[in-house]
């Protein structure tokens, strides 16, 4: 675990706390993990849900978004489904659109962007899935 990895107490209180996410490299194939969790999260949470994929248009008749610059609200919690050499890039547009805080998905660890992430303030969750930790709140 990273020094600037959010404690679980600190989790709970994101996931409790939120009430935007951003979902980036969302996808709209029904067995990729990222359209699982936004499938839960739609359907089990009061998050309202911002999908960013070029790709697509919309997901659960809700909008998709080409960057997380094109959300028309602020983020509080940017979930990241993207390779870890992606990840920076993601959070360089999260630090610009000021979002609260950074999840990078189950096998998604990067500590420069960590580390970057805790510089720019942000709460930072690496190598865990929103929706389970959602789930056992």
């Amino acid at each position: 675990m990273s020094t600037f990895e959010a404690t679980t107490q600190e989790r709970n209180d994101l996931l409790r706390s939120a009430k935007t996410v951003a979902i980036v490299g969302i996808s709209d194939k029904p067995d990729r993990p990222s359209y699982g969790v936004a499938k839960y999260l739609h359907e089990s949470s009061e998050y309202e849900l911002y999908f960013v994929n070029p790709m697509i248009e919309t997901l659960f008749g809700l909008p998709a978004y080409k960057s997380l610059a094109d959300i028309p609200v602020a983020i509080d919690i940017v979930d990241v489904f993207r390779k870890p050499e992606d990840c920076m890039s993601v959070l360089e547009s999260a630090i610009e659109v000021g979002a609260k805080a950074i999840w990078l998905q189950l096998g998604i660890r990067n500590e420069d962007v960590a580390q970057k992430a805790h510089e720019a303030g942000m709460s930072v969750v690496m190598d865990r899935c929103i929706l389970i930790d959602h789930r056992a709140l």
